[in-house]
């Protein structure tokens, strides 16, 4: 590898490359399990975007010379489904021999979400510019890959989103001013039942914006 880089980011790049290796592994692992088309579907898309991801931080680190990093494309066209559907219980099944396509989903989106926080962690430790944009990317993609497999599992009812009662939901959002308003002149924020305010919710004026229960 090139001795222009530091010490410390090249260091970070082993991880992240490590890291990239295990996630092609897994998901090719998992693909294995998978019964539904569409997350067969993704799994391929994903593992070939890792593949060419992985040869061109490679590519980089060992001949030093521009590479263009691609960011994905989530393909998640859909809606969110909001609010609770009699969702199943879920459980470990450890003596299962087989995933199911909410495990394998699950486990995805749990690595994915990883990959993207600990990339853009990896980046903050990057003094080569090139090399800091390729994980900045990097960051992204991982990001656009979880929310892929998360619209795929919120299609599915495997991953429901709850919601608030909406009374509660303007109290939150009400909270929050532009600057250079004038306080208090945002209609219905923060008091009595215009801000609704509800059961066992209640304001406190000495602290702006606080709910307890």
């Amino acid at each position: 590898m090139n001795n222009e880089f530091g010490a410390h980011e090249l260091m970070e790049a082993h991880e992240v490359l490590t890291n990239t290796m295990d996630g092609i592994n897994t998901f090719s692992l998992y693909r294995q399990h998978v019964t539904d088309q569409q997350l067969a579907q993704i799994i391929d898309r994903q593992v070939n975007f890792m593949e060419k991801e992985y040869n061109d931080m490679v590519s980089y680190l060992s001949n030093h010379r521009g590479v263009t990093p691609d960011v994905y494309h989530s393909r998640s066209n859909t809606s969110i489904k909001y609010g609770l559907r009699n969702p199943s219980p879920s459980a470990p099944h450890e003596q299962s021999r087989r995933l199911t396509d909410r495990d394998v989903a699950s486990a995805m989106l749990g690595q994915l979400k990883c990959g993207s926080t600990a990339k853009m962690r990896v980046a903050l430790e990057c003094a080569d510019a090139q090399l800091r944009h390729i994980v900045m990317q990097g960051a992204v993609s991982c990001a656009e890959q979880a929310y892929e497999v998360f619209t795929f599992m919120n299609q599915k009812g495997m991953y429901q989103v709850p919601t608030m009662q909406h009374r509660t939901q303007n109290t939150v959002t009400n909270m929050y001013q532009q600057t250079g308003t004038t306080p208090g002149t945002t209609q219905g924020a923060y008091t009595g039942t215009a801000a609704g305010l509800t059961g066992n919710e209640q304001y406190n004026p000495g602290f702006q914006g606080q709910m307890r229960q």
